[in-house]
């Protein structure tokens, strides 16, 4: 997964609300913002949750209904697959590439068929060995969600995939946290390189915080995926609105990382930038008489004081000069050159 270019996911998800035209809606806000992909969520609900199994707290907080169930929920939140050539075609007319989290493996075949170009494994399938099987048997490069795990998870999913024959140079790793939203003093950004070093993987990260200054921090540190949930209106009902960006935030987010990723583009050593060499000679101090000097005379310390421009003599080389002589009268004020002296 290796790109320059940093990947920027604007995650969909399921913030659609079971709305073909807001999931249409969505994707023109992803490609506005500058987003590389726009991503959603493909899962039949029978096939990812018991019927018996409760919403996480963050869900019953957001979606602030009387259904306690993860079943009647995700229901709701399916999309059918008449959806799909809808919404690729929508991608491709706002020059955006679509892209979709599979929960279970029909639906991992389902996106097979519509050649999406790598797959994305959520955090909360990273011990599921038989579907990470599935994903990997698929041949395509992965992006592997970490929220919850442990470092010995990840590295046993890593093993997984990695058995079935997918390259490791293939595989980029999201530092994530699987709480909506994630608390500041929660975010642990620096697991992410902990992960890159330990694992020499391409690493990224999957932001749930408010606001967008932790994804443009994760670039700064060497992200190459960046993964964010946006929606039309944080106020909608549904369990990922309220952790998600607005489509101004989106944009916003988007530029800052583009931003990021050309401040750290230069070459590392440190010297002077194209754009300021301009001004080094307007900025920096040369030596200058502090008053009239008569030929013959001793340079002295009482005679110089650094003063703008700085095309003379570098007042670093001042004691270079101190007890020559000059070889002419000067008035004060006069930019010291080395034919005055001898």
């Amino acid at each position: 997964m290796s790109n320059k270019r940093v990947i920027v996911i604007a995650e969909a998800g399921v913030n659609h609300n079971g709305d073909i035209n807001k999931a249409l809606e969505l994707i023109d806000v992803a490609a506005e913002a500058g987003a590389d992909f726009v991503k959603f969520q493909t899962f039949k609900a029978e096939k990812i949750v018991n019927p018996t199994a409760q919403k996480a707290e963050y869900q019953r907080n957001n979606m602030k209904s009387g259904e306690d169930t993860q079943l009647g929920m995700l229901k709701k939140l399916e999309m059918g697959e008449d959806w799909y050539p809808r919404l690729i075609e929508r991608c491709q007319t706002k020059g955006i590439r679509f892209l979709s989290t599979g929960f279970d493996n029909e639906s991992i075949d389902l996106l097979d068929k519509l050649k999406i170009p790598f797959y994305k494994i959520p955090s909360g399938e990273i011990t599921n060995k038989r579907f990470l099987q599935h994903i990997a048997r698929r041949g395509k490069d992965i992006i592997l969600s970490t929220g919850m795990a442990t470092f010995e998870e990840v590295k046993a999913a890593l093993a997984v995939i990695t058995q079935e024959g997918i390259e490791r140079d293939r595989i980029t790793i999201l530092h994530c946290n699987t709480e909506y939203p994630t608390p500041m003093e929660d975010v642990n950004l620096l697991a992410m390189n902990h992960i890159a070093n330990e694992l020499g993987l391409d690493v990224g990260y999957s932001d749930h915080t408010l606001g967008i200054e932790v994804p443009i921090a994760a670039v700064a540190l060497g992200a190459t995926v960046i993964e964010k949930h946006f929606t039309l209106d944080r106020d909608l009902p549904g369990p990922d609105h309220a952790a998600s960006l607005e489509p101004d935030e989106l944009r916003a987010m988007v530029k800052g990382i583009r931003n990021i990723e050309m401040a750290i583009s230069g070459s590392g050593t440190k010297e002077p930038s194209r754009s300021e060499k301009k001004n080094i000679t307007i900025a920096r101090k040369s030596l200058h008489l502090k008053h009239d000097v008569k030929k013959g005379q001793l340079v002295s310390q009482d005679d110089l004081i650094a003063l703008r421009p700085g095309d003379g003599i570098s007042p670093m080389d001042i004691d270079e000069i101190l007890g020559k002589k000059f070889l002419v009268d000067l008035l004060g004020g006069t930019k010291l050159l080395n034919e005055h002296l001898r």
